[in-house]
């Protein structure tokens, strides 16, 4: 993928050079409560996640978790971008930000650059996003990027239910 540049942000592939970055977001308290805990107790942990996580899906399906940074001092601040869950019959959008640059409307950039880039360049024709049921930060950003909910769905290994939102009135 080319970087896709904002007003404000750099989107770009990642590497194994950011599993100092990645260790800190995937440690970082709002990941562990919005997102769960992916075990990444070393900067090896955070290698091994780099590799199967965003390297392995850029090249088995084209797209993955892109690395967001400050377009001016190119520091990261988060991930967004897409996956192909198991579960679910399109790709879905996520995206996470260190706790110090939330708020600051980057993860509302990152995924709307990023919803542009999959429906004009990847040419998906629908786009979903799950999200837990208590994270109205998460559910407004999504309305806000166009995606409507749609229902609840249990997906395999939890145990609570979450909101499913799609772009698209019929997702089948």
């Amino acid at each position: 993928m080319k970087a896709i540049e904002t007003e404000r942000l750099l989107i770009e592939e990642g590497g194994l050079e950011d599993s100092s970055f990645i260790y800190k977001l995937l440690n970082s308290p709002t990941w562990i409560e919005c997102i769960g805990d992916r075990g990444i107790q070393t900067i090896e942990d955070a290698e091994n996640y780099i590799q199967k996580s965003l390297l392995d899906s850029y090249v088995k399906n084209g797209f993955g978790l892109y690395k967001v940074s400050l377009k001016v001092t190119k520091e990261p601040i988060g991930l967004c971008g897409f996956l192909q869950r198991d579960y679910l019959k399109s790709v879905d959008i996520g995206y996470a930000i260190l706790p110090a640059y939330e708020r600051n409307g980057y993860a509302f950039e990152a995924a709307k650059a990023l919803m542009d880039y999959g429906m004009s360049t990847l040419k998906f024709k629908a786009i979903l996003a799950i999200t837990s049921q208590n994270n109205t930060r998460s559910q407004n950003l999504l309305k806000k990027i166009g995606l409507l909910k749609k229902g609840v769905i249990k997906p395999p290994g939890l145990e609570t239910e979450v909101l499913l939102y799609s772009n698209q009135n019929s997702f089948n």
